[in-house]
């Protein structure tokens, strides 16, 4: 094995590596350094593009003399090898993918051999360091056959001083690149696992006693109007530290205007007044440049601070909230590698939903990512590469393995609950991966200490707590007292550790409800900001609680907002194919399914109706009505709407435009509430909407001018429900046939067929043409969401997905101008009990129109249903769709801030959504009308009360066995379910249950549904 064991040693992290610092790239001129594109530099060397490989499926088998190794194959720097036919992709999220034998990992661990020349005539007065940004996992590195250095820590930059290696000419450059290593044990992210030399690589030749590392601090006034700028420096010569040379500095406003031209012989003090402060909302940078010798640094500075004060998180003296998002680094062709322009698309995409802060998850971005927040307004938590939930599954000895080996025992299912939360705390207390928690601890700090975006450190992500961490904690504040400290893992208690929480700023959780944010700020006690850390998992058709969360944060100025999880579906394509994978699909195991496909956008950035919900509960403006007047509401936290927003308002009369017009200058301050200067007409029996549309009227950073930044829909007449035109028609006798199998009903040219036996209706025609492909029966299943993971179990032992109606009376009641057919049914599965019975009441009338009046009961102690109501598998040729409800995109009960109510028009294919993982999608609630036509004729469907329907060419028993969309084929009918409730969609696939409130769970309603064919 020519490799030494420094993979599989906790204490040797880095060998020849230079210390942690501050990323930057020194220029040799002001204009280039200020333009502060690295690839302008003289000093920079880009060693990116096609580079010799070789691959060994096991690292043993990397040959002897590898240095001398005779290359058949190209592969592209920055990749991961496994995008380029080595290696397989694998996904899991807990489980490590290896067995936890800490430190060490399996002989068979892939390995990668990397060789490139590169030209190159070194100065002898300079020095040459070549920096890795990323590389996952480890790295050996030999310069002209050489060993050079060895290092870890996938998401941030190794850097090797390589001067005493190079030659004049050309030079070789080999990299053993290992899939695992000791450090894989911390790096147990939710993710993909790939592998590689995955970020950028390049050289940069620096003078021989240069700047290695600078530190800028800024400090406020109370008053915010002065501040005072220092800079630390720290300077090496030949990898030794070095006195301070002579630097001359220049600070420019953010208008350009030259503050500060000065020589100094150490760092940087100086005060400024009349200072313009950096947030989100408006990212105002300084621009500070220091020379010395032939190099020059250009660095953005905002001024900002964050602290808690009295339990409140404040930005510059304000109170604000998060509106954030969790990201990874990740694409489903390039994988881990992200260029600016693909980051730039996620940013311009977050901007433009109204987010305003990111947490990386859960592992430090790029390294120029952040200076991107900086110029474009984030805030930002940096969290360190560290995770290693993998530990929860470690097995746990407990009463019940007794009880399997035959011996009797009571289960202690708390001594169960704490002896795995003593697992997670695995690498929290280890003296062993104490030194690589700290390094990666400082490796985060130091790469991204100088930028204005990262207002919170986080120090890592599911990985238990314990010293490891108190010990980071504490580092952490004595370096960086100016930012607050994160770590949501702090909520575990070792059962042989008290944990020390004194430099965490606040108190985090994951996937916790509203309930537990009330209850967190009705104890007295409790003194630190709350943040929800992860929430509102967008796993699939999720976010349905997004509202809620919104009003629950708003009603606590402790509360300081939260990160959903997550962006985007980090999911790869499969080999040599558009089509997009998750865990299993590549031969992987163990792996977790489609839990990645979670985002808020789809792998490759299409929006999703999640990231549309929660744009519009972002919004930046409110309106409200009070007392026959408009109120709006600013929640942007340092601007005024007069400064961003226009705004366009519609009024409308049963859904009709009656007038419209813009305002562009209403002035309301950050956090007021100021009346919308129009006055509404007096709104009689008909049905009045005003609807704000709010649009940003001036370009700012990457959102451009008249974007649509969300709107709201206000009725402000007592009549809710929009009159629908009737169509008159002929009244026509009613004749009926009975058999001791079905009931014949037709009145005029339409036909009603009854299974008595049943108590459903069994066919729909018109001049004897068959609407029908199936009975129109009673619906309670709908194809199970991944939120309804949990659920679903309760549901399939419950028989809801093989429920059947059957009846159990039969009755036929003449009357003057109908007919009614009254049936007492009830649902039932095999091997199960009653689900429903339901008294049904058919009635037709002399137009041929058909109502269906339910009063239904529900088996008390059998679980929430998903639905309620009725299933027509109508012909193919019904495409057209006309409705009055919640649209253009699905909407339920607890997920419609993105849709307003209106008159949409609809297809079976145009209303479907293609999840990754198919499920239900596209249904729309609040419904008054619904109208469907076919090649000659048509029905509607109205209740009294509002409803919701679905239209597909997929039946929910498909939707529910097919893993992928693309797999899903079409039922050859037009399936239209129409329900007198949904359930709600909630965020349970990795959340709280579904709220009571948005749950079917009555034991008994009374619905009537109206059929009228034309």
């Amino acid at each position: 094995m020519p490799l030494p064991n420094y993979f599989q040693d906790p204490q040797i992290l880095h060998i020849n590596t230079t210390p942690h610092h501050a990323y930057f790239v020194p220029f040799d001129s002001v204009e280039s350094a200020v333009k502060n594109q690295r690839e302008f530099s003289a000093f920079f060397t880009l060693l990116n593009g096609e580079w010799d490989f070789a691959y060994f499926d096991r690292y043993v088998d990397l040959p002897k003399d590898f240095l001398h190794f005779s290359f058949s194959e190209k592969i592209p720097v920055p990749a991961n090898w496994q995008n380029h036919g080595y290696d397989h992709h694998h996904y899991t999220n807990v489980n490590y993918p290896f067995p936890f034998d800490p430190p060490y990992v399996p002989i068979d661990n892939p390995c990668g051999l990397y060789h490139r020349i590169f030209t190159l005539f070194p100065n002898a007065q300079k020095r040459y360091l070549l920096n890795f940004e990323g590389v996952d996992s480890c790295l050996f590195v030999y310069v002209n056959r050489q060993f050079v250095g060895y290092s870890q820590i996938s998401h941030c930059t190794s850097e090797f001083d390589v001067t005493d290696f190079l030659t004049h000419g050309e030079n070789h450059l080999h990299i053993v690149v290992l899939k695992w290593c000791d450090g894989s044990y911390l790096e147990d992210q939710d993710k993909f696992r790939m592998s590689g030399i995955f970020r950028d690589l390049y050289l940069l030749e620096r003078e021989s006693h240069y700047l290695q590392d600078f530190f800028i601090r800024t400090e406020l006034a109370d008053d915010f109007k002065s501040a005072v700028i220092s800079v630390e420096v720290s300077f090496v010569e030949k990898g030794k530290p070095a006195k301070c040379r002579e630097i001359a500095w220049q600070l420019t406003d953010p208008q350009g205007e030259i503050l500060l031209s000065a020589v100094t012989e150490k760092g940087l003090h100086i005060t400024l007044n009349e200072i313009t402060l950096w947030n989100a909302e408006n990212p105002q940078l300084y621009t500070l440049l220091f020379r010395y010798g032939s190099e020059v640094i250009c660095q953005k500075i905002g001024l900002r601070k964050i602290e808690v004060k009295n339990g409140v998180m404040r930005f510059n003296g304000e109170a604000i909230k998060f509106k954030g998002v969790n990201r990874h680094d990740s694409d489903p062709k390039t994988g881990y590698v992200v260029s600016r322009e693909q980051a730039l698309q996620d940013l311009r995409l977050m901007k433009e939903h109204n987010f305003n802060a990111i947490r990386t998850a859960h592992y430090p971005n790029a390294p120029w990512f952040t200076e991107l927040c900086d110029e474009y307004g984030f805030y930002v938590i940096a969290e360190s590469d560290i995770e290693s939930h993998g530990t929860n599954a470690v097995y746990v000895k407990s009463p019940e393995t007794s009880i399997l080996l035959g011996v009797k025992t009571e289960i202690n299912y708390e001594a169960i609950r704490q002896q795995t939360i003593d697992n997670y705390c695995y690498m929290a207390r280890s003296p062993e991966f104490n030194a690589a928690i700290l390094d990666r601890t400082y490796a985060n700090i130091e790469r991204d200490k100088n930028r204005t975006s990262v207002v919170v450190w986080s120090l890592g992500n599911e990985s238990g707590y314990g010293e490891n961490f108190e010990q980071a904690a504490a580092w952490v504040k004595a370096r960086d007292p100016s930012r607050l400290v994160h770590y949501e893992n702090a909520i575990f208690q070792h059962s042989d550790h008290q944990n020390d929480l004194a430099h965490l700023d606040f108190h985090s959780e994951m996937y916790t409800g509203t309930e537990e944010l009330d209850a967190y700020f009705a104890d007295e006690h409790n003194k630190k900001p709350y943040l929800f850390c992860e929430y509102l998992h967008a796993m699939g058709n999720s976010c349905g609680d997004a509202e809620d969360y919104f009003q629950a944060l708003e009603r606590y100025s402790g509360a300081a907002g939260g990160f959903v999880w997550e962006w985007c579906n980090h999911s790869p394509y499969l080999p040599h194919s558009k089509r997009i994978g998750y865990g299993g699909d590549f031969g992987d195991t163990p792996n977790d399914g489609n839990f990645c496909a979670d985002g808020l956008v789809t792998a490759d950035r299409q929006v999703q109706s999640n990231l549309l919900e929660l744009k519009n509960v972002q919004r930046p403006l409110r309106a409200f009505l009070d007392k026959g007047k408009v109120w709006l509401k600013n929640n942007l936290d340092f601007t005024d709407v007069e400064e961003l927003i226009a705004i366009h308002y519609q009024i409308t009369e049963n859904l009709q435009v009656i007038s419209e017009g813009y305002f562009d200058g209403i002035k309301i301050p950050p956090k007021t509430t100021a009346l919308f200067p129009l006055d509404l007409p007096k709104a009689d029996r008909e049905v009045w909407h005003i609807t704000l549309t709010y649009y940003q009227k001036v370009a700012r950073g990457l959102v451009a001018k008249n974007y649509c930044l969300g709107f709201d829909q206000l009725c402000f007449s007592s009549q809710k429900s929009v009159p629908i035109p009737r169509m008159k028609k002929v009244e026509k006798p009613i004749y009926v046939e009975e058999n001791d199998h079905q009931v014949l009903i037709s009145v005029g040219k339409v036909g009603y067929e009854l299974d008595k036996h049943r108590g459903i209706i069994t066919q729909i025609s018109c001049e004897g043409r068959p609407w029908l492909n199936a009975p129109l029966d009673f619906n309670i299943w709908r194809a199970p969401l991944d939120n309804d993971n949990l659920i679903k179990n309760h549901w399939l032992a419950a028989g809801f997905n093989q429920a059947i109606t059957r009846a159990y009376d039969f009755a036929i009641i003449k009357q003057e101008n109908a007919l009614e057919i009254r049936v007492k049914c009830g649902m039932n599965a095999v091997s199960r009990e009653r689900i429903l019975t339901l008294d049904v009441i058919y009635r037709m009338d002399t137009q041929g129109n058909l109502s269906i009046k339910v009063h239904a009961k529900k088996t008390p102690h059998l679980p929430f249903l998903p639905r309620f109501g009725v299933r027509f598998f109508l012909k193919e040729a019904f495409q057209q769709a006309e409705y009055i409800g919640y649209g253009e995109t699905e909407s339920y009960l607890d997920k419609h801030q993105a849709t307003q109510l209106g008159w949409y028009q609809t297809t079976p294919q145009t209303n479907h959504i293609p999840y990754l993982k198919p499920q239900e999608n596209g249904s729309h609630m609040g419904c008054q009308y619904f109208e469907i036509k076919g090649e000659q004729e048509g029905f509607s469907i109205h209740c009294d009360t509002p409803f919701s329907f679905n239209l597909s060419s997929y039946t929910q028993e498909e939707l529910g066995a097919k893993k992928h969309n693309d797999e899903l084929e079409e039922s050859g009918s037009t399936i239209l379910c129409v329900d007198y409730k949904m359930s709600g969609i909630g965020s349970n696939s990795c959340g709280p249950s579904l709220k009571e409130k948005y749950r079917l769970n009555e034991t008994q309603w009374d619905w009537e549904v109206r059929f009228s064919p034309f």
